[in-house]
């Protein structure tokens, strides 16, 4: 930081030099000499840097970016983003509205094509700068939001839902799971598209959305005849009963093992659950301790499913009772 408020002092006639370059790099542009105009974007860029002007140069990277994207320039409005992408890693502590550079960069990334080699570096680089905002290695939900967009209008739907699952949003999530599962999965797998993208949110520890989308998917696929308990597929009804154990804070161990050895026929169907269950149990229930699972009947575990739920949850949800569940 010392090195930073050093370098704020602008040596006299230096704004000068800067005037020229620009004024030849507007020239640059209108002559379509691209290559000529990189090479004084790169100059003003050390330029910048030495005169300390940290949001003047976010400006000019950004409407250079933009400039040479537009004209098709690919690797080279790529090159000026990555050193965007550099200048807001150097100044992170300094941008107040990281969600303005967030929705920026994502504009950029959308105009890349996504045959552009260069184009994945700039996507994992944006994503790891837009982490350090929020103090997290996984990025920011709106940056992880916005690509999911990007992607799901290039008919990308698995990156969609990849992005649209570290978004907090879960309703979007549900949507684009539903159609995934439409496009790409059999009658018989409507409830395995949705087990799998919930219970990688719960990995996450991102409840509220593993929730949201549970609610929506249920409410809005066509292959599922019921949206209430109890579900037509065993899948859905294992899902409902974890999100309200985890809802209510449930640590026994106990009640969240046998719940999956229960369903262990359903969750057998997909390998990947095992682990995703695992992590699960780690996080939410005190899975660490190796608790040894109790002998509950199914009618002792719904019992005591619910004697933990509010009275009044009860009240106004429909009476289960463990004959009416698959």
């Amino acid at each position: 930081m010392a090195s930073q408020e050093k370098s704020l002092a602008v040596k006299p006639g230096s704004s000068r030099g800067v005037s020229r370059v620009l004024a030849k790099l507007e020239a640059s542009i209108e002559s379509k000499n691209f290559y000529e105009a990189h090479q004084m974007y790169r100059t003003l860029y050390f330029r910048y840097l030495t005169q300390g002007k940290y949001l003047d140069l976010l400006e000019l990277l950004y409407s250079g970016s933009l400039a040479m994207l537009e004209n098709e320039q690919y690797s080279i409005g790529a090159d000026l983003v990555l050193l965007l992408i550099q200048t807001l890693e150097a100044t992170v502590n300094d941008i107040k509205a990281p969600e303005h550079w967030i929705s920026r960069l994502a504009w950029l990334i959308g105009i890349i094509k996504p045959n552009i080699v260069e184009r994945e570096t700039v996507l994992e680089k944006a994503i790891k700068w837009s982490g350090t905002t929020v103090m997290s290695p996984m990025g920011h939900p709106l940056m992880h939001k916005l690509i999911a967009q990007i992607m799901h209008q290039e008919n990308n739907l698995p990156l969609a839902r990849y992005h649209f699952s570290l978004s907090k949003d879960g309703e979007n999530c549900a949507l684009l799971t539903l159609q995934l599962s439409q496009q790409k999965g059999f009658a018989s797998e409507v409830d395995l598209f949705l087990a799998q993208i919930v219970l990688q949110q719960l990995c996450l520890k991102e409840t509220a959305a593993a929730a949201d989308t549970f609610a929506v998917y249920v409410r809005s696929h066509p292959g599922i005849a019921c949206s209430e308990l109890p579900f037509p597929m065993p899948l859905l009804n294992f899902l409902f009963f974890l999100l309200q154990l985890i809802e209510m804070n449930n640590r026994k161990y106990a009640i969240f093992r046998t719940l999956v050895d229960l369903y262990k026929p359903s969750l057998d169907r997909d390998p990947s659950f095992a682990k995703y269950l695992h992590k699960i149990g780690v996080t939410f229930f005190d899975g660490g301790q190796q608790e040894q699972p109790r002998g509950f009947a199914f009618s002792d575990l719904i019992q005591q499913f619910f004697n933990d739920l509010d009275v009044e949850d009860l009240e106004e949800g429909n009476s289960v009772h463990g004959s009416d569940v698959d």
